[in-house]
């Protein structure tokens, strides 16, 4: 490539978003990053090699600065999840994003669309298809790539089809599950994405990509069983079961909440097949072919069960969750604050319980009654939260914006200090806090911890005073059995 393409990723914090970046990167692009909260960028290990940016399409005047001097802008914005104007943010959030384009002299637009028939589609089919429309009826040449069931490592649709299948040796399957769809990996999909980036400027349309395989769900439930390992499932049709409550036993079963389950299960209500593969003729399927299902999770589990999750569909903010920062006030003006703080001096070296800090959650638990994590986690998926079952993206290092269980990491000092915030449903917003600093009385550690809660309204007041007395079953424990574990690691070599 005799020069570099100035790329623009938008949603560099979300699945596609944050594994597009390196791959531009690979390909000798010079990428500029915009986000929203850019501080979610800084632990990425590419993090050194761009430039971020904040801005939010929602928000006109921070486009111009994101979009100066860049040839080719990825658009990978999408609400996947809930509000009842999500539509018209989407339809906002295009139109600026075109206009901003065109002033800037961008010589592309890329984004990354959902594939559907001409059927009736559904309420987030609907605008996804209205966004691209919008996108292309700009004044910037603009390319679509329409995808359906992407497969990868930690994608949402990757993720619902494995645990419905782990979790479910025998199940009946409503009649969705019928209809064929044409899978891709996602090795195939950033293939595309970076390719397009040296389209021609007469080249100004959608592309629907797809593998080769063209299959039902229910039989992509018995090729993956075959492929994990597993005993072949047995699997019963049933003409019922509506996509509404095909979303909430989806929430019940797999990590993927209900908000973000619905539009995957309607996407599959009808036939999602491509119907044209001329993006071949810009960029050519690689010699040895596209990447077939079995293979695509193959590779993805392979990632998973190695921990080498890069992104999952959890790294983009849950629908509805909150992102105010932690207030640091103690007197907040906007009302009360309620805290529960706990401090313990233990032997353990501060290296040592660094590493149990950042190890918390998921599979690791949170050193206190597990029972009461696990209720209040199952209480919030009842209630259409994301509940417990996201765990983590890594089993030992965490990165800010990563999510974990029903918390998000807000802010993480290496060393020092992991701050989350709660993403289960409530009436306010919490944080938890754990930091540490060296005890040079003895040479140990002062582990610190603070739970915050900020409430709304008289329901949040009377949510803090009802669960105050079980902080002691939550809170209280954590400290002790924390350091206890610090204390008993073995010395690394």
């Amino acid at each position: 490539m005799a020069t570099s393409t100035r790329c623009l990723v938008t949603g560099v914090t979300g699945y596609v978003g944050g594994r597009l970046v390196p791959e531009l990167l690979d390909a000798g692009h010079t990428v500029r990053c915009m986000a929203r909260h850019p501080e979610g960028v800084r632990d990425q290990p590419w993090a050194g090699r761009v430039e971020t940016v904040r801005a939010d399409v929602l928000d006109p005047p921070t486009l111009a600065p994101a979009l100066a001097d860049v040839d080719v802008a990825y658009y990978l914005v999408h609400a996947m999840g809930g509000g009842g104007d999500f539509a018209e943010r989407d339809r906002r959030a295009a139109r600026s994003f075109a206009d901003a384009a065109r002033d800037a002299g961008v010589r592309r637009v890329v984004f990354l669309g959902g594939m559907h028939d001409s059927g009736e589609l559904s309420e987030h089919m609907r605008s996804r298809a209205e966004v691209a429309e919008i996108l292309l009826g700009g004044d910037v040449p603009t390319v679509v790539l329409n995808a359906g069931v992407i497969i990868g490592s930690g994608s949402a649709s990757f993720e619902m089809l494995r645990y419905l299948t782990e979790r479910l040796p025998a199940m009946v399957t409503p009649k969705w599950a019928g209809s064929c769809v044409q899978p891709i990996a996602i090795r195939d999909v950033l293939r595309y994405l970076v390719g397009v980036a040296e389209l021609p400027s007469d080249v100004s349309r959608g592309f629907d990509i797809g593998g080769p395989d063209v299959l039902t769900y229910r039989e992509m439930m018995i090729r993956y069983a075959k492929v994990a390992g597993l005993t072949p499932r047995l699997i019963v049709p049933v003409p019922i079961l509506s996509p509404w409550l095909s979303s909430l036993w989806v929430g019940l079963i797999t990590p993927v909440p209900g908000a973000i389950a619905r539009p995957l299960v309607e996407s599959l209500t009808t036939e999602v097949v491509a119907k044209e593969h001329d993006i071949a003729a810009y960029v050519p399927d690689p010699p040895e072919g596209l990447i077939g299902f079995e293979q695509a999770v193959e590779l993805a589990l392979r990632r998973v069960r190695s921990g080498d999750v890069s992104t999952r569909w959890s790294s983009a903010a849950t629908p509805g969750a909150p992102s105010d920062p932690l207030p640091t006030d103690p007197d907040w003006a906007g009302g009360s604050l309620y805290t529960d703080e706990r401090e313990l001096r233990t032997p353990a070296s501060p290296e040592a319980v660094w590493r149990r800090i950042e190890g918390i959650g998921g599979e690791n638990g949170w050193y206190s009654l597990p029972v009461a994590w696990y209720v209040r986690g199952f209480l919030d998926r009842l209630a259409g939260g994301v509940g417990l079952r996201r765990g983590r993206r890594d089993p030992v290092r965490l990165r800010t914006g990563d999510a974990l269980d029903f918390w998000r990491v807000e802010a993480i000092e290496p060393g020092r200090c992991l701050r989350l915030r709660a993403e289960m449903l409530l009436p306010g917003r919490a944080w938890l806090e754990l930091w540490i600093e060296p005890d040079e009385e003895t040479g140990g550690t002062i582990y610190h911890q603070r739970a915050v809660f900020r409430p709304h309204g008289l329901l949040g007041h009377l949510y803090w005073q009802s669960i105050s007395p079980f902080h002691g079953l939550i809170f209280g424990g954590m400290p002790t059995n924390l350091t206890r574990k610090a204390e008993h690691e073995p010395n690394p070599a």
